[in-house]
């Protein structure tokens, strides 16, 4: 199909964990239309373009073979695809400031500002300019700013269109999304933009399930989901310590509390803390929102949040460093995972950077195994001191350890043969499970003193 016979064409600038996946579903569902993957790392772009991906999710890799060389491109030629897009998503990183005013807690616009730069730049007609990136709310006023400065008398219509999509069901979560929110304003202009948006999604979503708000309802509600969700992990994870030292078991607990209708079961599984790229960058997020508009008792409330799933990192390092007789020196730990969640690639913010870390500094050495996050984990410890390698096969990195850390809850994890494990363990052998994957008395009655979350220790000493 040439360019001419597309219904519309489609850019979205970043290759990264939202714009790939949410533009191969996009492609898959809507074969009318062009869908132009942009970025300037050609490094990256290469790779979509290949038979191994940049990321891994699960489906992911069918989905863009599916579309890709069809209706589906990946470019790193910007400005010509920019210039001959109709609607535009703009799905850069905005990571959290470590710099300047609101350093550790604002988020750092500077490339959604260079992206606005370089639209209005290149642009010759008129454009739909849909924020997917995670923003702080009002951040399209910026954009409007922007794109509309200068001498381009083009005109361009600003959507916020946040994602809502976990990394390891990322696919799922955009073909069969709880909702679709798009966000305008309230002008002629403004709503038959978030109309030609709409008629997108209703290729394959539900009508019902298509929201429709004003631009700062819709950039705020990003912000507050997540917020929501990582508060319930930080919640669960403050009562397993307390299920720790009253010997209750938080699952017998969380099954409890998920019943009631008015909770629900969802986030209530105990662990070794919460990662990934958004967590924390828009819970610190909203609490530099709410200092600056002088709501200081909401700041720290969600500050709270962000503090505890810090505590529950480092108190799963100490009790690995207290169980282990206070001593860590040249004891070999096999590391089972280090994405920060199952079926995705994606280390970002992964509680396993700051864990080995923590071991490494007391000069544990690591064996590190993950099926899929190998090479994202070489990249997030590069340069860190101490004693680690990696290693594919989980049984060679068992081999000769003191202990396994389990901080992923991979399914091929609670497959392995742990006879065969314990085994190849120096002995005393311990289990420090992280997420409560595994089946901790049957690993006791093999000999393992096994350590889980929010639960009794089963140990032979």
């Amino acid at each position: 199909m040439t360019d001419t016979k597309f219904t519309k064409k489609i850019a979205c600038i970043g290759a990264g964990y939202v714009g790939g996946p949410t533009m191969a579903i996009i492609a898959n569902k809507c074969p009318d239309y062009k869908v132009s993957v942009l970025d300037i790392n050609k490094k990256r772009i290469d790779a979509w373009n290949s038979d191994k991906l940049p990321i891994f999710e699960l489906g992911l890799k069918e989905r863009v073979m599916k579309s890709r060389g069809k209706n589906l491109f990946y470019s790193t030629d910007l400005d010509k695809e920019i210039d001959a897009a109709d609607i535009i998503f703009v799905a850069v990183n905005t990571p959290t400031k470590t710099f300047g005013e609101g350093a550790g807690r604002a988020a750092d616009l500077q490339f959604i500002e260079k992206t606005a730069r370089q639209i209005r730049e290149v642009a010759r007609s008129h454009k739909i300019v849909v924020e997917k990136s995670t923003i702080p709310v009002r951040a399209a006023e910026t954009l409007e700013t922007i794109l509309h400065s200068g001498s381009n008398s083009v005109h361009f219509d600003v959507l916020s269109n946040p994602e809502f999509l976990a990394e390891g069901t990322a696919v799922r979560d955009m073909e069969d999304p709880d909702r679709v929110l798009i966000g305008s304003r309230n002008t002629p202009g403004g709503l038959a933009a978030r109309e030609e948006l709409v008629r997108i999604y209703r290729h394959w979503v539900p009508p019902e399930r298509i929201l429709t708000a004003n631009l700062w309802s819709s950039e705020l509600s990003k912000l507050v989901s997540n917020a929501f969700l990582a508060q319930r992990v930080s919640s669960i994870n403050s009562i397993a310590a307390l299920c720790e030292s009253t010997e209750a078991e938080v699952s017998e607990v969380a099954h409890a509390v998920g019943m009631d209708s008015r909770i629900g079961a969802k986030f209530l599984n105990a662990g070794v803390g919460f990662g990934g790229s958004c967590f924390r960058k828009d819970i610190l997020n909203l609490v530099y929102l709410c200092e600056h508009y002088k709501l200081d008792p909401v700041a720290r409330y969600w500050e709270q949040v962000v503090a505890i799933n810090d505590y529950q990192m480092e108190r799963f390092v100490k009790r690995v460093l207290r169980s282990m007789f206070d001593t860590l020196v040249d004891k070999k730990i096999a590391v089972f995972g280090f994405a920060f969640k199952p079926d995705t690639s994606d280390t970002r913010d992964a509680p396993a950077i700051y864990i080995c870390r923590r071991l490494l500094e007391e000069r544990a050495k690591l064996a590190i195994t993950d099926p899929h996050a190998i090479e994202n984990a070489r990249k997030d410890l590069e340069g860190i001191e101490g004693n680690f390698h990696f290693e594919e096969d989980p049984y060679r990195a068992v081999q000769g350890a003191h202990a396994v850390a389990l901080l992923t809850e991979w399914e091929r994890f609670a497959q392995l043969d742990y006879q065969k494990i314990y085994d190849s363990m120096e002995k005393p052998a311990f289990i420090f499970d992280g997420r409560n994957l595994l089946n901790h008395q049957k690993l006791h009655e093999m000999g393992f003193n096994v350590y889980p979350l929010g639960k009794p220790a089963l140990h032979h000493f």
